[in-house]
């Protein structure tokens, strides 16, 4: 068992971050007599897969549906499909990204080396 500062010290967060999960769903932490938060293994493992989703560009939506459906199907092959579709539209979207960063790469290259030559064509001093 743990508590909502035991998690948010194991992950990093804020205590905050912790509570609006819960807000959101995401996170359903069992209550003590006194109110007190407690957290099992069940919901330490899926903040880090919240966590986990986060890092890798998933909105929160995407996340939730994708924790959630593990308490719809035990047996977990729902939860891993619905990742895994996720997960291929991430890594094309990351693929794009990367497209537009070696394209912008290249015009920045070719623009140095245009203002390169136009320098030297008008006396400058190379950078």
């Amino acid at each position: 068992m743990y508590s909502i500062s035991d998690l948010a010290n194991e992950f990093k967060v804020t205590t905050r971050t912790i509570r609006y999960y819960e807000e959101l769903g995401l996170l359903k932490p069992k209550r003590t007599e006194t109110n007190g938060r407690v957290y099992t293994k069940k919901q330490y493992a899926q903040l880090k897969l919240i966590l986990r989703g986060k890092k890798y560009g998933f909105s929160l939506e995407e996340i939730k549906e994708m924790v959630l459906l593990f308490d719809k199907d035990r047996t977990g092959k729902k939860q891993l499909k619905r990742t895994m579709e996720y997960g291929k539209q991430k890594l094309e979207e990351v693929n794009e990204r990367i497209r537009e960063l070696e394209e912008t790469k290249r015009e920045i290259e070719s623009l140095l080396h245009d203002f390169t030559i136009k320098l030297d064509s008008i006396g400058g001093e190379k950078g």
